[in-house]
């Protein structure tokens, strides 16, 4: 006898419905009726699994009928509140910020963040022509962003003529006074140094193993770039510190570049109680020692120690040199003056991990980063601020940014920065 093993069915026309549902369970047929079946040449399968109700689109959820999801109940309601966007849409509560982003307005939000995404890869070329199209689109001080986005393009580029015709457009268009012409773009402020000197923290007991800071300075100092070096809360440092620290004082001062010592009398007291004279183990740390007196001792002090450095070493020592009025200046201005204890960043912030800024905010009760040097900001790089900031956040510090130009402060909002710190902008 031969079996078939597929029963045959009359065609059926597809339902029109978009679901299937289950076909009703069927009881069991007896064993006579099963061996009938078989004798008319058909084989009974045994009975099949419920066939899954498939739909388009997402389920369908019935109005507040409980949805069960990892061992708790959520309603239609609660699960839409818990829906966030990738990038928060809000700067943070700042009467200098003066951005209020509407959540409403996708479509303006979405093209801010295509043109600070645009901008912050380097494709300078796309920023302008895009940003001019988009402002047809939003009128009046709806566009308000781009606008600022656009003015500060051009003060980036140093189109002067290009900035103040969009100045007249603007008036027409939002009945606002323009922003002003600075003399000095960002790119000049940086190139004549100019937007402040930067500040490097040295602090603790430095070795070679963990002396970032001073591999920092060495580099600024490469730059002739103006620095501040708060030497407050340093204890000591080891002779290989000390020689890399003696260098890169004795190179700036005979190149008359700025780098100004402040809070440093303390430790100059500590390392010159170490030098012994006749002890030529720490022929690095006895040069540091003449480096700083030389710049905030006495001359006798200066003079007497130099005479202990040629005993100890038979060589020759080395001579006072007058300071210059201008040292001289610069010095009490650092430790007399009330100056801004900002930390200053500059130029194009390409690929950077901010290991510095542990530094910065750990001196500091309110930390603040001065953005206002700053030309652009990568996407790597306000990707690593976020993670750089974000401890320091959850630990309840304060920490401000200040003055970004609105091209990288729309970038910091897209990747929420703005969650990790308050980012002040200038007003117009």
């Amino acid at each position: 006898m031969v079996f078939s093993l597929f029963k045959k069915k009359e065609p059926q026309k597809m339902p029109e419905r978009e679901v299937m549902r289950p076909k009703p369970a069927v009881a069991p047929k007896s064993d006579k009726a099963a061996a009938q079946e078989a004798d008319d040449g058909d084989v009974q399968s045994l009975q099949p699994l419920p066939e899954l109700e498939f739909s388009r689109g997402a389920p369908s959820i019935p109005p507040d009928q409980p949805v069960v999801e990892a061992g708790s109940k959520k309603t239609r309601d609660e699960l839409a509140a818990l829906e966030v966007s990738e990038f928060d849409r809000e700067y943070t509560e700042s009467s200098v910020m003066a951005i209020n982003v509407d959540h409403a307005a996708e479509s303006i939000q979405s093209d801010v963040e295509q043109v600070a995404v645009l901008y912050a890869n380097g494709h300078d070329q796309a920023v302008r022509p895009l940003l001019e199209s988009l402002l047809g689109a939003y009128p009046g001080t709806e566009g308000l962003r781009l606008w600022q986005m656009l003015f500060d393009f051009l003060q980036i580029k140093g189109e002067r003529a290009a900035f103040d015709k969009l100045a007249g457009e603007f008036v027409a268009a939002c009945e606002m006074s323009p922003p002003t012409w600075t003399q000095e773009s960002a790119a000049t402020k940086q190139s004549v140094g100019s937007v402040g000197p930067r500040k490097i923290f040295l602090q603790g007991v430095l070795t070679s193993e963990g002396a970032l800071p001073v591999s920092e300075l060495a580099k600024l100092v490469e730059q002739k770039a103006q620095v501040v070096v708060d030497c407050t809360k340093l204890v000591g440092c080891d002779d290989e510190v000390a020689g890399q620290l003696a260098d890169l004082l004795s190179r700036a001062r005979k190149t008359r570049l700025s780098v100004t010592l402040g809070g440093v009398d303390v430790f100059i007291d500590r390392l010159n109680s170490r030098m012994v004279a006749g002890d030529t183990t720490h022929e690095p740390s006895w040069r540091l020692l003449l480096e700083l007196l030389q710049r905030h001792g006495t001359q006798d002090a200066f003079e007497e120690r130099a005479v202990d450095f040629a005993v100890t070493f038979e060589l020759s020592p080395p001579s006072w040199e007058p300071r210059s009025a201008g040292a001289d200046a610069a010095a009490a201005a650092a430790t007399t003056c009330p100056s801004d204890d900002a930390h200053y960043l500059s130029g194009d912030l390409k690929g950077c991990r901010f290991d510095e800024l542990i530094a910065v905010i750990e001196a500091s009760e309110q930390p603040i980063l001065d953005f206002s040097g700053v030309r652009r900001l990568d996407f790597v790089s306000a990707g690593q601020l976020v993670n750089r900031l974000a401890p320091y956040k959850a630990a309840g510090r304060d920490i401000i940014i200040r003055s970004p130009n609105h091209l990288v402060a729309e970038l910091m909002a897209v990747v929420g920065l703005n969650k990790q710190a308050r980012i002040l902008v200038p007003k117009s």
